[in-house]
């Protein structure tokens, strides 16, 4: 027998691994796609999709509580699609894209989109839950005690620390000698097996529960005295810490006319629908009202409520100015420097360096909170080093300069050093070109340094004044949006929108969250117009010089 040759397209045979050169190209790579998972990386997977498992399942129960069907169905599926992704070999792309694409949505997307339908409404103090929510706490919050209301021994417990636990009654029936225990959300029955009643009817242990000695329930005196339990006559309310009792409630809803009705003075407050909240012929509305969808109502207040408008848009220019002046300032007091220090003749570049970043290196919050001692007036370093006397926070065009400086002293070391990096790009021959045409060294920075710079800074420009537009502690911790002008405590000179946003909607006596959103919603599309038009001449300015 004659044997065969090797050649081109003939297997061959290698001892103990079968035929060689028989295996297409899509079997190779199927089979290093395929390889073999170690016993670490098995036990990572189990771990992880272990922990999937687990967070879903914590996730699941209070949807089902508040029977939340459509968020229980998104959450199986995405569990079941990240057990079908992690589980196999396959989608090897995916298993990296999923990851940030989740993180994406969770704290990305979703606070957009709940900001943006919380605009619409009126949600905030007094108008967090329903209408029947509202009527039970107006209910409660008018209870009295009226001749032969029954009395009870109260003991105060918490559940967890007695210092910050959440409050409750544990009373004893003086006819049953039935225990419960009492919140907001009213009386349950407690296993006489699980509490321990001394002679009198008070409770001095209860399983779950930590009660409260004289001292600790008296340095929590104003919660026990807040505390209303509704119950089915009325409502159980402290009387002292040993004490409770059962009062009537003063206000009661009527359901035939849809109002409220005070027993003592006669007066009616009617239900509201588009405002929620009940409102009486006076105009007066009670407190307790319920959330409803209010429209453009938040929008429109701010165009064309008189008291908001005017302070907001001369707030609009002075947060462009110090948008502007930050962020130009820093770029070009780092920009100079990086230059000296690119300079081949300078020596102890490191040395400068390290000094030059040490504001950058040091917390934010705690040298504003320096500079704001600084520019006192009667004791700070800026007066007292320079002989002045200026006041610096009382006048508008002296805080804003006082604020700007600050900037600048924080953030030129962050664009002395994107600077540094951009320069240390730039090829020294186009620069040595030009001084062998002729140019002058400014001639040389203005044609082809600067230009080149802005290509490659421009991104971090354009970021960094979306970051002072909105530079919440700039302002707060050094001024508090100070000088005030003496007709409007709610507008300083120095405010910007967030800071002014903050005030209107925080700083009264309730929380406006709805219209803080709507304010939020302006900011938004404000910085995104200027950014979405910066980045376009930059994508110009790049082909330029590209």
């Amino acid at each position: 027998m004659s044997t065969p040759l090797s050649g081109p397209g003939t297997a061959q045979q290698v001892p103990g691994r079968g035929p060689v050169g028989t295996g297409s190209p899509r079997t190779s790579r199927t089979a290093r796609n395929h390889a073999p998972i170690t016993a670490a990386g098995l036990a990572a997977k189990v771990i992880l999709l272990g922990l999937v498992a687990g967070i879903a399942i914590w996730a699941a129960f209070p949807l089902v509580q508040a029977e939340q069907w459509t968020g229980l169905a998104v959450l199986a599926l995405t569990t079941a699609a990240l057990f079908y992704l992690y589980a196999g070999r396959r989608h090897v792309p995916a298993k990296y894209l999923v990851p940030g694409t989740l993180f994406l949505i969770a704290f990305q997307i979703v606070p957009v989109l709940y900001t943006a339908s919380t605009a619409f409404t009126n949600f905030g103090d007094g108008h967090r839950g329903t209408k029947d929510d509202a009527i039970v706490a107006i209910q409660t919050s008018s209870v009295r005690q009226v001749p032969g209301s029954t009395q009870y021994p109260l003991s105060v417990a918490t559940k967890g620390d007695p210092a910050t636990g959440a409050l409750v009654f544990l009373i004893t029936d003086p006819a049953t000698g039935t225990v419960s225990v009492g919140d907001d959300d009213g009386l349950r029955p407690l296993d006489p097996g699980t509490v321990t009643v001394a002679a009198g009817g008070k409770v001095t242990a209860a399983d779950g529960y930590t009660v409260l000695t004289i001292g600790q329930a008296g340095a929590r005196s104003k919660d026990v005295t807040d505390l209303v339990v509704p119950t089915a006559g009325g409502a159980l309310r402290s009387s002292g810490l040993s004490r409770a009792y059962e009062g009537k409630a003063v206000r009661a809803y009527d359901a035939g006319c849809d109002c409220v009705r005070d027993s003592d003075s006669g007066k009616t407050w009617t239900a509201d629908g588009e405002a929620g909240a009940f409102v009486a012929t006076d105009g007066e509305r009670l407190a307790q009202g319920w959330q409803v969808n209010v429209g453009l109502a938040n929008f429109t207040r701010v165009l064309t409520d008189e008291r908001i408008s005017g302070p907001f848009l001369g707030t609009l220019v002075w947060n462009f100015a110090f948008a502007i002046g930050s962020t130009g300032g820093t770029f070009i007091l780092g920009m100079l420097i990086a230059l000296a220090l690119h300079s081949p003749r300078m020596r102890g570049t490191n040395l400068y360096r390290m000094l030059l970043i040490l504001p950058y290196a040091m917390p934010s919050f705690a040298m504003l909170l320096v500079w704001r001692d600084m520019f006192n007036t009667d004791f700070g370093l800026i007066n007292n080093l320079f002989g002045l006397g200026v006041d610096w926070f009382g006048q508008d065009w002296t805080a804003r300069a006082a604020v700007i400086l600050v900037q600048l002293w924080l953030g030129y070391p962050y664009m002395f050093l994107v600077a540094t990096g951009a320069l240390q790009a730039i090829p020294r021959e186009l620069t040595e070109a030009t001084s062998v045409d002729g140019a002058s060294p400014w001639q040389s920075f203005r044609a082809v340094t600067l230009p080149l710079l802005l290509v490659a800074l421009s991104p971090l420009l354009i970021s960094s004044f979306a970051f002072n537009f909105n530079n919440f502690n700039a302002i707060y911790l050094t001024t508090e949006g100070a000088p005030f002008p003496a007709d409007n405590p709610s507008n300083g000179a120095t405010d910007l929108l967030i800071t002014y946003t903050y005030r209107l909607a925080f700083g009264g006596q309730a929380a406006q969250f709805g219209f803080a959103a709507a304010i939020s919603l302006f900011i938004f599309a404000i910085v995104a117009v200027v950014s979405a038009v910066s980045f376009r001449r930059t994508r110009q300015q790049e082909e330029v010089y590209a």
